[in-house]
């Protein structure tokens, strides 16, 4: 039942080729066919939002929300008969959290169900590379469930290197099927008081789009990579609890197209600047027919202070316009044929800069052999109107 502004977490898914070979390379009498662990990856996030635009409460009142997420990822992987490798991505998330915002939904309670909930997201994915011809398909499937939210991915993808291997050529088609229980606010409910107190059933909403990406290393020091999306979705595209207040003091739910189309299109650009310094950029445009136009501005730096260990700062700027259909608390007018008061939906600005501590010792942490890799990352996050944030992560990976 949340809607977090998590283009903070964000920083933190066709065409299937022929990949048959005639002749077996050499190097295959190494290559087990048995399927074997590669890696593990622990990761662990607190996630803690204040500020005073809930879209539940009709743009006015707490944002505040806390999230703890865990999820675990283990890949195997194994060579076929052709030398094609196969690797298996399997990832658990879990993820709780309370929000000021959603116990909204019932302004007279003291205290809703809608404070808390549980998120549960499992995802799976295979991946078969034939390194000899420099190409990989893929394809993946995922769930993600809530007391309000269910959600179907699945993905396919496909990547061919260029003649010399210093050129890739990458892309995705995604899909997500997403079924929504409508929840309205107490006040909006139709029907006597037993029926005010039992949901409204559901309404669907679907998402497709396709990625495409091209990297290049231009040099030992430079590496560069071009991005575009396209996403279209259709459905409900609101969601049924937040409010909307009229001018003339009257209340409704938000109201927004069933139709958005989406084009970000992205760069980015890796340098080494010597053996110790990475410096890590990226810029991205973003415009949807809604009428929101977008840029987001990332630097990052990796810092190799010893064989070991390394501190990655790193500093994000974003600034967008608003949708046609955004007015602030009691804005909107009645004859108004869309309408929204939510936040992430007006213009605004945002900034966000943190750094990351990163641990490889070739004994292992803390003499671990297996645990070769411990990561601590932490962002801040701030938004002209008042909104702010802080994340914090841990990563442990074992191999």
């Amino acid at each position: 039942m949340r809607k977090l502004s998590l283009a903070v977490i964000g920083m933190y898914l066709s065409i299937l080729a022929a990949f048959s070979q005639t002749t077996k390379p050499a190097d295959t009498a190494y290559k087990s066919r048995t399927l074997s662990f590669e890696e593990a990856n622990l990761v662990s996030s607190y996630y803690t939002q204040n500020g005073n635009n809930s879209a539940v409460t009709g743009g006015i009142g707490s944002e505040k929300l806390n999230d703890f997420s865990n999820s675990i990822e283990i890949k195997l992987h194994n060579w076929d008969k052709k030398a094609r490798k196969h690797t298996y991505d399997f990832e658990l998330g879990v993820d709780h959290y309370t929000s000021a915002s959603s116990d909204m939904i019932d302004l007279k309670a003291n205290s809703s169900a809608s404070h808390a909930d549980n998120r549960i997201y499992p995802s799976a994915s295979w991946t078969m590379e034939n390194e000899q011809k420099g190409r990989s398909i893929g394809a993946g499937g995922s769930i993600s469930y809530e007391y309000d939210y269910v959600s179907f991915g699945g993905h396919v993808d496909f990547s061919k290197k260029t003649k010399n291997k210093s050129g890739e050529f990458s892309g995705k088609f995604f899909a997500y099927l997403d079924n929504l229980k409508l929840i309205y606010p107490l006040e909006l409910r139709t029907g006597s008081t037993s029926q005010r107190d039992e949901q409204y059933g559901t309404v669907g909403r679907n998402t497709f789009g396709a990625s495409f990406s091209y990297s290049q290393i231009v040099n030992e020091r430079l590496q560069l990579a071009f991005l575009l999306d396209m996403i279209y979705q259709e459905g409900y595209l609101g969601l049924p609890f937040h409010r909307v207040f009229f001018t003339d003091n009257s209340e409704k739910v938000e109201n927004l197209p069933g139709k958005r189309f989406k084009v970000p299109i992205g760069f980015r650009a890796n340098y080494f600047l010597g053996d110790h310094v990475i410096l890590r950029s990226y810029y991205r445009y973003y415009k949807d027919d809604w009428g929101l136009e977008s840029h987001t501005a990332n630097l990052e730096t990796s810092i190799k202070l010893s064989p070991f260990f390394s501190v990655t700062p790193f500093y994000r700027y974003y600034t967008q316009t608003a949708v046609n259909y955004f007015a602030a608390y009691q804005a909107h007018k009645t004859t108004d044929q869309y309408y929204t008061s939510n936040y992430d939906l007006s213009k605004f600005t945002s900034q966000m800069f943190g750094a990351g501590l990163r641990l490889t010792p070739p004994a292992g942490v803390f003499g671990m052999e297996h645990l070769n890799m411990l990561e601590v990352r932490y962002g801040h996050y701030t938004k002209n109107n008042g909104m702010n944030s802080d994340i914090i992560s841990l990563n442990l990976r074992f191999k």
